[in-house]
């Protein structure tokens, strides 16, 4: 896994000899992504510039060295790990081969295939290669979205890298808010692509490739679109079967590494499950590692995971977090977050990462993709459920819809109930999703002047978006229920933006790998093919896959109720983050001009009391303010 950033001089600039320096800096703000090895390549003309941070998981001598060469002159700078590398290497005569390494193979691939060689790629991956014959630079970004691609072209310069960060080292490069895409960061607490916080800044989809020549950007396409139109025939226990081989053959093809592989274990089903198949992939005990609070045993599940860890062997390291280690770590957490995500759950994920690290694992198996792949949420069976009364009532006059919401929030304008009823007065497709600021809360904590100018702006036309893309992901009238729109939902929207941004840039931070099994190729395909009604079942989430995991898990761990990654928010947030809110909100406000003190001050007023509707608003106030500070107005704290 690797960081990986480079820039086209397309307008013909004259940077007087400085690619190298620029091209360092970026790659030294990328250090933490690969401190094992750099590498800086100019084109001779000075028209393109590629940069390489390494950390070295495959084939770790210099043979694995970028960026990489190939014999017909072709460059390319990766970060990731193709699974069906070994498959793929096969092709070519052992002796032509200088490496171990993937990245060889997918610069082989590319001059046997050219650009087709996208569609067999299984794996996580964001690369930049440069084809000197066809004076082209191809950009790639893995079918979910695993491993981010960031671009501008701000300055009449093509840039691209694994972050923001590192664009943001450009002298012609400036950290410009994008007022919209702040709109969307309060509406859904994470940004979807192409949009980021900054100005002239973009992220390239999933599934994405972009060609970048002496004219700019020629084209920026999708080369893999979602598509299941054919359901997985079988009966239940032959499709219970078959996803329990699936997932066994993917969780090997991730244990591919030339070192240590360990694994997240929460105690709950996903990372159970995984845990469960590795332990019978290694000839020595796997290493597991687990998260608790101090002092508050219902945000703890050590004694789940300790169970999972005895009955599978493995050599089991737990970390106790104390309130007073918080203070310290979320200044932090605001400088691995150059596009932010308001998520909490990023606490326990820094700490575990961070001890992952500090015992010398650097590939670790995570559990994250299963719930969107298999309606693993409780609420999603009452959504699934609301869904069909609420398409309904869209049909219902305009004026009805708005009497309802406003005669309700007489009462309450906190509860999602409120929510329901002001999305549906708005004529939206509903956003099920973790959710920003309530609309109420948005409108009283934005000042008059931003409200105007969001004037017309609307972020939730990226819900009927998806609805869209829904309807031609399963055009099979037979797949299209609502359990599978809620799972396409969180799959296209949820798994990149929110969990794979998140254990990308935590990961990272701390010079680890982690890595998904769930989202393998073949165990997305599969599992967006099972009968919908496998997925929900009798009321049970993740139906289809706990019965999977009855040959692996007992009871107690698949079928208690969820609690993932919990973190203690309301117990903790009057000493930790109102503090910081109160010393701060009269000058941000005062600073960006874009909030309203006096409405944030009430949001304050109600977390503080406890208002359990509010708790993890805060926190979303808090992070706001401080990624602001930090990333908008300059501040250090």
């Amino acid at each position: 896994m690797c960081g990986i950033a480079g820039f086209v001089n397309s307008s013909k600039s004259a940077l007087g000899g400085a690619e190298d320096a620029l091209l360092g800096r970026m790659t030294a703000s990328l250090r933490h992504r690969g401190p094992d090895d750099d590498g800086l390549w100019t084109s001779p003309d000075r028209f393109v510039a590629l940069g390489h941070r390494r950390l070295s998981i495959l084939d770790l001598s210099a043979n694995g060295h970028q960026p990489m060469i190939g014999e017909s002159g072709s460059v390319l700078v990766y970060n990731g790990e193709l699974y069906n590398y070994p498959t793929l290497r096969g092709r070519f005569p052992a002796e032509s081969l200088r490496s171990t390494s993937d990245t060889e193979v997918l610069l082989r691939c590319y001059e046997a295939d050219g650009e087709r060689c996208l569609e067999y790629l299984n794996g996580m991956f964001a690369f930049a290669l440069w084809d000197p014959a066809a004076r082209k630079l191809l950009l790639a970004r893995d079918r979910v979205g695993i491993k981010p691609l960031y671009y501008t072209t701000l300055g009449g310069m093509f840039a691209f890298a694994s972050e923001i960060k590192a664009l943001l080292t450009l002298p012609w490069v400036r950290a410009r808010l994008d007022e919209e895409a702040l709109a969307s960061f309060l509406s859904f607490n994470h940004l979807q692509p192409p949009e980021t916080m900054f100005q002239g800044i973009a992220k390239l989809p999933p599934g994405y490739r972009m060609v970048v020549d002496q004219s700019g950007i020629r084209n920026c396409e999708p080369f893999w679109k979602p598509v299941w139109n054919s359901v997985t025939a079988g009966s239940e226990d032959d499709l219970e079967s078959l996803l329990f081989d699936q997932l066994g053959d993917s969780v090997r093809r991730q244990m591919m590494s030339d070192v240590p592989v360990g694994a997240f274990l929460s105690g709950g089903v996903d990372s159970s499950g995984i845990v469960g198949l590795a332990s019978q992939n290694t000839n020595r005990p796997l290493t597991t590692y687990s998260i608790g609070f101090d002092g508050l045993p219902d945000y703890t599940e050590l004694d789940y995971a300790r169970s999972v860890a005895t009955k599978f062997g493995t050599n089991h390291i737990e970390r106790v977090v104390r309130k007073g280690e918080l203070t310290e770590f979320l200044s932090k957490l605001v400088d691995i977050y150059d596009e932010p995500l308001a998520d909490a759950t990023s606490i326990p994920i820094y700490f575990i990462s961070e001890l992952a690290r500090a015992h010398g694992t650097k590939v670790v198996l995570t559990g994250d993709g299963a719930d969107e792949l298999f309606c693993g949420y409780r609420r999603w069976a009452t959504q699934a459920k609301v869904l069909p009364w609420y398409r309904a009532y869209l049909q219902s006059p305009s004026w009805l819809r708005k009497s309802a919401r406003n005669v309700y929030g007489l009462f309450d304008q906190s509860s999602p109930k409120y929510e329901l009823l002001r999305q549906a007065a708005a004529g939206h497709e509903v956003y099920w999703g973790a959710g920003g600021f309530r609309e109420a809360a948005r409108q009283s904590a934005l000042s008059p002047e931003y409200l105007m100018r969001l004037t017309n702006s609307n972020p939730y036309r990226k819900i009927r978006e998806a609805r869209d893309a829904f309807r031609g992901a399963f055009s099979n009238p037979a797949m299209q229920s609502d359990v599978n729109w809620l799972c396409y939902q969180g799959f296209v929207d949820a798994v990149p933006n929110f969990y794979c941004h998140r254990a990308d840039s935590i990961g990272m931070a701390h010079s680890i790998e982690l890595r998904v099994p769930f989202l393998d190729n073949a165990m997305v395909d599969l599992a967006f093919s099972l009968p919908w009604q496998f997925k929900l079942k009798n009321g049970i989430p993740k139906y289809i896959l706990k019965k999977a995991l009855e040959r692996l898990l007992p009871p107690e761990v698949l079928y208690r109720p969820k609690m993932g990654f919990c973190v203690p928010i309301r117990e903790w947030a009057n000493d930790i983050f109102v503090p910081y809110i109160d010393e701060h909100l009269k000058s941000f406000c005062r600073e960006t001009g874009l909030f309203r003190e006096e409405g944030l001050r009430q949001q304050l007023r109600q977390s503080s009391a406890g208002d359990p509707n509010y708790a993890f608003g805060l926190w979303n106030l808090y992070f706001l303010m401080a990624w602001m500070r930090r990333w908008v107005l300059g501040r250090s704290e």
